[in-house]
């Protein structure tokens, strides 16, 4: 038997070789990048890296060494493509050229439109970023909003788009897919839920509750002490209260924040009924105008991936070598495609760097149909 200090030596002479020889690689990928930009020629090529990776696969000795030997060659071209696509970017092929920045939002003399009524969560998200003095208008649905900006009725939009307890709001996900509309700003108000009811209602009293289903869900811990309650799930909180002040039964009450109460004339019956004293509800606020502010610092992207084992790994690895901060990741399916999924990305950064520019690249070829929602 060999003396593994014997052996280690060997390996790491042949890893010198392996190195010096992935550095003269990377050379001629440069050579590549040079020819490809001057013949507008793509950086990926699937049909040329699939037959050489058959063609290295008949190379190896056994099953292990051929799946091995497979592996290891998909990860040098991705880094070799990685390296293409940088200098992509410092030729000036980027993939945001339709973004505009802008030193900041112009606020004054805007208008506002938030899904709900008065006394609406996002109404009070508007006012946060806005002002409480901004020019407002509410509308039915969140695609409502979405149609406001399309058709010029408003500058701005305000729209949840996810809560710290209950998770994502899913359909506006799918909104901003579908819009061409921009994510300028974001919103985070602290969300406290009450049991609204008419003025002199008790607890007792009650034998239905309304209110938007995220509220409900945020509430199932209170709701579970009341089984016999029905539950009714509408459009939004406030909605709920006004409902009841318009219905007038004494046995129907409503989830909402305090401030609806004194909106609407009804009586708090139970304060703090959300189970998480940490709630809260991120907003964003969205726009016609591909503008982004020149400090942002979080951005905002969604695609699809071909539907084969790996593609969702290549494509995240671009942020990874771009040692870009990924925030989250959400999927959505798309429709009219079985167990096929839309990626929703947030990451930090801007897209006036040079590091973004690089991810973005990368993901805008080996991706299906990128879109960049905003940096913000």
């Amino acid at each position: 038997m060999r003396d593994l200090a014997e052996i280690r030596e060997e390996i790491d002479g042949i890893d010198a070789q392996i190195a010096a020889l992935f550095e003269k690689r990377l050379g001629l990928v440069s050579q590549v990048a040079e020819y490809k930009i001057a013949n507008g020629k793509p950086v990926l090529d699937r049909e040329r890296e699939l037959s050489k990776l058959k063609r290295l696969e008949g190379m190896a000795a056994t099953p292990f060494s051929r799946k091995s030997l497979r592996e290891l060659f998909e990860q040098i071209m991705a880094v070799c493509r990685k390296r293409q696509y940088q200098l992509l970017a410092e030729a000036g092929q980027t993939v945001a050229g339709e973004f505009q920045p802008v030193e900041g939002l112009k606020l004054d003399g805007v208008r506002v439109v938030y899904q709900g009524v008065e006394g609406a969560y996002s109404q009070m998200a508007m006012q946060e970023f806005f002002g409480e003095a901004c020019d407002a208008f509410h509308v039915e649905t969140w695609r409502d909003a979405m149609e406001a900006i399309r058709q010029g009725k408003a500058d701005y939009a305000v729209l949840p788009i996810e809560n710290s307890s209950a998770g994502i709001v899913s359909e506006n996900y799918d909104l901003l897919e579908e819009y061409d509309n921009c994510i300028v700003g974001e919103q985070t108000i602290q969300i406290r839920h009450a049991l609204l009811g008419l003025p002199g209602t008790a607890l007792s009293d009650i034998t239905c509750v309304c209110s938007h289903p995220q509220a409900l869900m945020q509430c199932v811990d209170f709701l579970d002490q009341h089984r016999d309650w029905e539950r009714i799930s509408l459009k939004n909180t406030a909605v709920s209260a006004q409902k009841v002040l318009k219905d007038g039964r004494p046995e129907q009450a409503a989830i909402a924040n305090p401030v609806t109460a004194r909106l609407y004339g009804l009586e708090v019956l139970r304060e703090a009924i959300n189970y998480s004293e940490e709630n809260s509800t991120r907003f964003i606020i969205v726009t016609g105008r591909k503008i982004y502010r020149r400090g942002a610092g979080k951005i905002s992207i969604c695609f699809e991936v071909p539907h084969e084992s790996g593609t969702l790994y290549q494509i995240l690895s671009h942020f990874i070598y771009n040692d870009l901060n990924m925030n989250k990741i959400e999927s959505r399916p798309i429709k009219n495609k079985s167990f096929e999924y839309r990626f929703f990305v947030d990451f930090e950064g801007n897209l006036a760097d040079a590091a973004v520019q690089n991810a973005l690249k990368g993901v805008k070829d080996e991706a299906l149909g990128l879109r960049i929602l905003g940096n913000y």
